[in-house]
């Protein structure tokens, strides 16, 4: 089993604060992560106890129910990335219908995954959420995959306020590659490369990598990357 230690910046384990409104799951989910190495710094039962939370521990991962008693996940989650900005939020849910998954994606969350994962695939989510990628499960995989495969095209005028280079590498953004995947593509460093996705989300006014990867997937872009 893979151990989910060493947050983005590399000092000590992950810390993540668990959201969610049952106390066993909580239990249960709180035991499997620290198995796992991660340290829980928090437990919230709402979507407003996520919210304070968050701004006081200043945890590198929220897990997050979507449907909670007292103010529900996703607006929770909006207030989190808009608030509290390097804290990535990690959706673990029973709900996989594309209204909820596209609704969490909007709202800023870096990952979706169903209850019904398995430790290795939700430590592998902690880590990527933790480092600022976008991961979906394979079943949300799927289905976003399918959404977007009835796009249309991108027209030719599409985010004109990129450079030719940043499109590149927001195409391959779209096809959900990470930043060393992008500079080897590209024959680019990895500083280069951080600093024209910096520059796309500022330009696009977008707040992370998944929001980034919406508006490109409905604009037609990553349709290469599909298969």
């Amino acid at each position: 089993m893979d151990t989910a230690t060493g947050a983005a910046t590399g000092n000590g384990p992950i810390r993540v604060l668990i959201s969610d409104d049952h106390p066993v799951f909580r239990q249960g989910l709180r035991g499997l992560l620290q198995a796992l190495g991660v340290e829980v710094v928090g437990e919230a039962e709402s979507g407003p106890d996520a919210v304070r939370l968050a701004a006081e521990l200043r945890p590198d991962v929220v897990v997050m129910d979507l449907h909670m008693p007292g103010g529900n996940g996703l607006e929770a989650t909006r207030t989190i990335t808009r608030t509290t900005p390097r804290t990535g939020v990690l959706v673990l849910t029973m709900f996989q219908d594309d209204d909820s998954v596209f609704a969490a994606m909007r709202a800023g969350a870096r990952g979706y995954l169903l209850k019904e994962s398995g430790a290795e695939e939700i430590a592998r989510a902690v880590r990527a959420v933790a480092a600022g990628e976008a991961i979906y499960g394979p079943e949300i995989a799927r289905r976003v995959l399918t959404y977007f495969a009835g796009m249309p095209h991108p027209r030719q005028n599409a985010f004109p306020q990129l450079t030719e280079r940043e499109r590149e590498v927001l195409e391959l953004i779209a096809q959900g590659r990470g930043n060393a995947d992008i500079a080897s593509a590209l024959f680019l460093s990895t500083k280069t490369v951080r600093n024209h996705v910096s520059n796309i989300f500022m330009k696009l006014q977008v707040a992370d990598r998944a929001q980034a990867i919406v508006m490109a997937r409905e604009a037609g872009l990553g349709e290469s990357g599909k298969g």
